[in-house]
């Protein structure tokens, strides 16, 4: 049961140092212990530097020195999810895109009559009363007989009103009779440059049907949006009742529109069309829709190679009060987008050859947490009412039709339907309007939450158009051609074309170029600890062992010795109270004398025999020199022989 001699020498040790590193009895013998000690040269410097300025000095310089660090630290961590953009660009054969071609006359005037007719009749009755424009007096006199004998409440409830110098008081057309007019009025032309004479102003009322007290008012500088937006209105209301499969016959079909087709210097035909029908824009055609499973490539750019067409426009039957301007519409896109043709469509005028040439990129961002956008859209909680890949401009108008449905009860007319809803009209729900323009103007505002709920899609297609045009069919070249083309269309046309009914397209790939723009992530865990590094050793001479023992001393040490404060403190009281109940006096404080020259008593941790060493003796008690152990081997001499110089060291201290 002897014990071993250096066991002998830890224990006496132990028992007459007074060890003051990470058990020393107070904290700010703690610190003392750690800046004698520590790796970073600053902390060391305030310690040992003489003289109140210069340790002044060190103060500052090391405390600057820690604001630098955690500034430039946390500019590296604020950082670290930044993206950098790179672009590729190869040369390679390209998948076409789909095209998309509408008239931009929705509907055959001719086959519409029918459902228009009494709306047609009231617009050129307002033109008449404001205008004094008429086509012959007898036909609009019979107009209005017959208006006057059927009668409809709808145009009662919404007629168009000529506003006098800004005031509150209107002229309705149909009666010629002033009204005052209550309501919040809404500017709906936002760029007016010249507003001239205020009697121009014209415009008309949507009341609430439930609280008929509830009205806004919607005034236009110009009389033609005035009266455009309000047969918008009204068209809008008709149109919503008619059938799908009744539009699609009163629409153009491939035939009425497409009279020539080439693609890549082939000849093609209708049957490389698909049929799409538009609630604004009617029967649309879209060359190379993939949805027989090919997509068609061009392997050469140019003009030559791209596809060509001549559109039958047929500007006779257009409706005089619904478009204002003569041609088609077309859009570039992927076969997986839907052809948002109102928002993004270009238009190609008549009489004209329109030259589209293309170049091609697809983009693909970093999603979260890099940046804001969405791979799939499943993630947003819109449904997407349109059957095909998600964007923006999905997710924003099936937002806003979601709005509609769940605020005014029906769905509006321009977008798809929700399931179980139905399109808006005046027969079923007389509150739709007034419901609809409330709404869109939330929605224009900002607040429906639409914008803010809905993201960018991360990875998408974009084909850059270039637009030119040059006089088609030429002066000399126009007869023959006009006879041939008449010719060809024979079978459906009894007459020779005019050049104003026909358009020439050609889409086609610049170069085939493609471009590739994607962003990588600027900082990897690899970069962000380097450059963490560089700033610890740059300020401070610091490295990873050096913030562990920051921790260590700071955290976990600091916090024991005032929880052994603490402890100590309430032994003592609870020690106290105990001798006060038993009539005794207190106890002396000695024990923090006792322990401040043996923190062996309350900490069993072992020192470190070197740090135990380099520590100051007390004065009144040394330390006894150690004589050499007497062992036989002579391996075991030697080594405690070369360690007796140290020994003695200490002990002539």
């Amino acid at each position: 049961g002897a014990m071993a001699p250096g066991k002998k020498i830890t224990a006496r040790i132990k028992r007459t140092l007074p060890v003051k590193g990470p058990q020393a009895p107070t904290l700010s013998e703690l610190m003392r212990w750690y800046c004698l000690n520590t790796n970073t040269h600053g902390c060391r410097r305030i310690v040992v530097s003489r003289g109140r300025l210069r340790r002044f000095i060190w103060i500052l310089l090391t405390l600057s020195a820690v604001g630098l660090i955690l500034w430039q630290c946390a500019e590296l961590l604020m950082n670290y999810y930044s993206a950098s953009v790179s672009v590729t660009v190869q040369f390679q054969k390209l998948p076409f895109p789909a095209v998309t071609i509408c008239n931009i006359n929705p509907y055959k005037y001719s086959s519409m009559k029918d459902y228009l007719s009494e709306l047609d009749k009231e617009t050129k009755k307002a033109l008449e009363t404001f205008y004094g424009f008429s086509e012959g007096k007898t036909k609009v006199r019979r107009s209005v007989d017959e208006w006057n004998s059927t009668g409809s409440d709808f145009f009662k409830q919404i007629p168009l009103l000529k506003f006098e110098d800004f005031s509150k008081t209107a002229t309705d057309l149909r009666s010629g009779q002033k009204r005052k007019i209550e309501g919040s009025v809404f500017h709906k032309d936002s760029s007016i440059v010249n507003s001239g004479d205020s009697n121009d102003i014209i415009g008309f009322q949507l009341c609430d049907a439930n609280n008929s007290s509830e009205c806004a008012l919607y005034t236009f500088s110009s009389g033609v949006n005035a009266i455009q937006e309000w047969y918008k209105l009204h068209y809008m209301n008709i149109m919503a009742q008619i059938p799908l499969e009744t539009k699609e016959k009163l629409s153009y079909s491939a035939d009425d529109l497409l009279l020539t087709c080439f693609f890549d210097g082939l000849s093609c035909d209708k049957r490389h069309f698909t049929r799409f029908h538009h609630p604004l824009h009617g029967n649309c055609y879209t060359f190379n829709s993939g949805e027989n499973g090919t997509i068609l490539s061009t392997s050469t750019g140019g003009s030559e190679y791209g596809l060509q067409v001549v559109l039958y426009i047929d500007e006779a039957d257009y409706n005089p009060f619904l478009v204002t301007s003569t041609g088609a519409k077309i859009i570039v896109h992927d076969q997986n987008e839907y052809p948002f043709i109102e928002d993004i469509g270009t238009e190609i005028e008549t009489a004209a050859a329109t030259s589209i040439g293309m170049h091609f990129t697809r983009s693909r961002k970093l999603s979260k947490p890099y940046s804001d956008c969405t791979e799939t859209g499943a993630d947003i909680p819109v449904e997407n009412l349109y059957n095909k890949s998600y964007s923006l401009q999905i997710c924003l108008h099936s937002c806003f039709q979601k709005a509609m449905v769940d605020s005014c009860g029906c769905a509006q007319y321009a977008q798809p339907l929700p399931a179980g809803a139905e399109y808006c009209n005046y027969k079923k729900n007389p509150n739709w309007m007034y419901c609809y323009y409330r709404l869109h103007e939330k929605f224009v505002k900002e607040q429906l939450g639409c914008q803010q709920i809905c993201k960018d899609a991360c990875s998408f297609k974009e084909w850059a158009l270039t637009t030119s045009i040059a006089q088609w069919p030429s002066t000399v070249s126009e007869d023959w051609m006009l006879r041939v083309l008449s010719w060809d269309k024979g079978q459906k046309i009894n007459k020779k074309l005019n050049k104003t009914d026909l358009a020439n397209l050609m889409v086609f790939y610049k170069d085939l170029n493609e471009r590739f723009i994607s962003e990588n992530p600027a900082n990897t865990l690899v970069i962000l600890l380097s450059n963490f590094g560089g700033q610890l050793g740059l300020w401070m001479s610091c490295s990873v062992v050096c913030v562990i023992e920051i921790v260590e001393v700071f955290f976990i040490d600091s916090l024991s010795i005032v929880m052994r404060r603490q402890w100590q403190k309430a032994k003592k009281w609870w020690n106290d109270r105990k001798r006060e109940r038993l009539g005794k006096p207190p106890q002396a404080d000695n024990l923090e004398r006792q322990c401040h020259d043996n923190p062996v008593c309350i900490d069993e941790d072992l020192p470190t025999f070197n740090t135990a060493l380099r520590l100051p003796l007390p004065q009144d008690n040394p330390l006894p020199r150690t004589p050499p152990p007497n062992y036989s081997t002579l391996r075991l001499e030697t080594a405690f022989t070369e360690q007796l110089p140290d020994t003695l060291e200490v002990g002539q201290h």
